[in-house]
């Protein structure tokens, strides 16, 4: 199988990650924080460690101010109604994701207002256009790092420039950029980071996390055990503990940990040039084959992801012909994130994203190129 499905969650994962996995799970997989034997104590170091690997992506220097969820979704929720509150206005993009779409969906039976900017038809967005929504009762900005439709790449650092000169937290969805680009939550003024351990990290599904910036204070998502004051009916507000309540995923946390150091040894923009090179590549192919239609801009504006239609196909069928008769992992259809698709025009059509990470090649690309090109002269022939 060609697999470029990585918007998604990436695949293959790196092998020392499974081994970091299989390590903890078979000889100290204590419960870490809950109890003062070796195991236990083994595991907590690890998870530790861990935590300092991610946050080193980001430019976070204090680990605390991370907290690990089980998806960018949770972490998404965690942010969003743990600061908002009745009377605030908060700006979105219609390039968002549903994770955020509809939690702010949610939120306005909690009183909270909001903005949806409208992208150009190539899904960029224009920081001056978010910077006109701002009222006094704006509370916070929601921006994602790259759209998971398009790839299109936000000027995040000039959104958050914006922000700090207005006094609006700025939370920006990583779903689609960490790994790959830039995300320096100094440098790109950013309050909340919310982000996948599964995607761009390469480390395993159920992983994410959220970033906390030191002067922002969150109401926990959900209260629990957090083995720190334990004779306290009240959750502890301290970070990361208060909000990492029940039991984490300690071994899949370890692999992540593994896999945030293996893409820091190599780069997030050095992965992120590579695969705009790949794209660039698959691009310049698909130009040449009558009936396929690309959408968003030009590779260097965007992540490692490919939007396209082929004439005489639904999204999805050219998703099933693929994998079935190509062995190509690709992804069909509105990709969780509705509006999106009616920004770019294809609310009626859906459209098919192919995604690639830093383990694809250019052969993969040209057996992509090819395939569809095939099934272009097959539709062709019909017609006739």
């Amino acid at each position: 199988m060609i697999y470029l499905d990585n918007g998604a969650t990436s695949f293959p994962k790196p092998k020392g990650m499974m081994t970091a996995m299989e390590e903890c799970i078979m000889k100290y997989c204590g419960n870490p924080g809950r109890s003062g034997h070796e195991m236990a104590l083994m595991t907590g170091e690890a998870v530790y460690r861990a935590r300092q690997a991610v946050a080193e992506v980001f430019g976070v220097k204090d680990g605390s101010r991370l907290i690990f969820t089980k998806n960018t979704t949770e972490a998404l929720n965690m942010g969003i109604r743990g600061i908002l509150r009745d009377g605030d206005h908060v700006i979105t993009t219609s390039m968002e994701h549903n994770s955020v779409l509809r939690p702010l969906k949610w939120m306005e039976k909690r009183g909270i207002s909001q903005s949806i900017v409208r992208a150009d038809r190539d899904g960029s967005i224009h920081a001056s256009d978010l910077e006109k929504c701002i009222t006094s009762k704006t509370r916070m900005m929601i921006v994602t790092a790259a759209s998971n439709v398009t790839g299109t790449r936000m000027p995040l650092e000039e959104i958050g420039r914006i922000c700090r000169r207005h006094g609006v937290l700025f939370m920006v969805d990583g779903a689609q950029g960490a790994g790959s680009m830039d995300l320096d939550v100094e440098k790109h003024h950013i309050d909340l980071l919310a982000f996948p351990g599964h995607k761009g990290l390469l480390g395993p599904q159920g992983t994410g996390g959220l970033y906390v910036s030191p002067d922002l204070e969150l109401e926990p998502l959900m209260q629990g055990g957090t083995g720190t004051e334990s004779r306290s009916r009240l959750q502890p507000s301290e970070l990361p503990d208060g909000f990492e309540a029940g039991t984490i995923n300690a071994p899949a946390i370890i692999g992540l940990g593994y896999s945030a150091a293996y893409v820091n040894r190599i780069g997030a923009e050095t992965i992120g040039n590579y695969e705009e090179a790949l794209i660039c590549r698959l691009e310049e192919r698909l130009r040449e084959i009558p009936g396929i239609r690309l959408y968003g801009p030009e590779p260097e504006k965007k992540t490692g992801i490919t939007l396209f239609n082929l004439n005489g196909y639904e999204a999805e069928e050219i998703t099933g012909l693929l994998s079935r008769h190509y062995g190509i992992a690709v992804r069909g259809g509105y990709h969780c994130a509705g509006l999106a698709h009616k920004t770019i025009g294809t609310w009626e059509t859906g459209a098919v994203r192919a995604s690639v990470g830093p383990y694809n090649t250019p052969s993969d690309m040209d057996c992509l190129a090819d395939a569809l090109r095939e099934l272009a002269e097959a539709e062709e022939k019909g017609r006739k």
